[in-house]
């Protein structure tokens, strides 16, 4: 009877059966992502150690990952602050030109990187619409400089937080913080203790992908960081380099580097996402 029941149940499925599937997504899966990622390895293990880590512990390298890991790391946690609250700003309020400000957010996903890029470095120049008045009162250059190549990913990293709270804050009713209010729960207590711990996975995964999309940017950086060596060079851009000059084995081993320490940063946020929701479900 059970199995009887089991394959009614397989009969209902849309899609084929676990055999099939799993066998298209390990196919598909090895020649998009596995197979390329084990070529990158094997073509920067003919360095051999000494000359992999002489290439990929040069001061010139180690600058651009500072540059690269650095700023990254600085845009994403901006973009979880902003992103939450243009999130709950769309999602609770109703205002005049709501439905605009919410396809607005999506313009970085659409805009090609180097029209961003380009219009970003026109905008922030010292003779640009934002960059002179700014330049003006604090004396801050921007484009050009590392605080450009912040912009410029808090920029393209934005819309990554903000789509990926959206869903929650719709599914969270505000009858739970209505009643922690009736309860006597300052604003402060409501969202530390109701709404804080159901948002924490999503900003958490808001900010890995975030932080992943800043790591590898590269057409919108190029035109507003000026590119100087040991200053405003982003590792990409060191790896373009490394290409052009035909130092395949050099540009692979940065790659290398960077893969593995994307994937460390990566893996230590799942943990911490996996090790929240288990702690809220408690």
């Amino acid at each position: 009877m059970a199995s009887r029941s089991l394959q009614l149940w397989y009969k209902r499925l849309v899609l084929p059966g676990f055999g099939v599937t799993i066998g298209f997504t390990v196919v598909y899966l090895s020649l998009i992502v596995l197979i390329p990622l084990a070529a990158t390895f094997a073509k920067a293990s003919g360095l051999g150690w000494d000359s992999f880590f002489r290439m990929v512990t040069s001061a010139r390298v180690v600058a651009s990952y500072q540059v690269t890991f650095g700023i990254s790391l600085a845009a994403a946690i901006i973009n979880v602050l902003f992103g939450m609250a243009t999130a709950w700003i769309l999602v609770r309020y109703r205002f005049p030109g709501r439905k605009f400000l919410d396809a607005v957010v999506d313009l970085p996903f659409a805009l090609p990187t180097a029209v961003a890029g380009i219009a970003l470095a026109a905008i922030y120049s010292t003779n640009g619409w934002l960059g002179k008045p700014i330049f003006a009162l604090t004396g801050w250059k921007i484009a050009y400089t590392q605080l450009g190549i912040l912009v410029a990913l808090v920029f393209v990293g934005l819309p990554f937080v903000v789509r990926t709270l959206q869903p929650v804050l719709q599914d969270l009713d505000p009858e739970f913080e209505e009643a922690a209010a009736s309860l006597g729960a300052s604003r402060f207590q409501t969202f530390m203790r109701v709404v804080a711990p159901e948002l924490f996975p999503s900003l958490l995964t808001g900010f890995a992908l975030a932080f992943a999309r800043a790591v590898g940017e590269y057409g919108s950086v190029v035109f507003i960081a000026g590119n100087m060596p040991m200053k405003t060079e982003i590792v990409p851009l060191l790896i373009i380099t490394k290409l052009e000059q035909y130092d395949y084995r050099g540009a692979t081993a940065i790659a290398v580097v960077m893969l593995v320490i994307s994937f460390v940063m990566l893996l230590l946020i799942n943990g911490l996402q996996r090790w929240s929701r288990g702690a809220n479900a408690r």
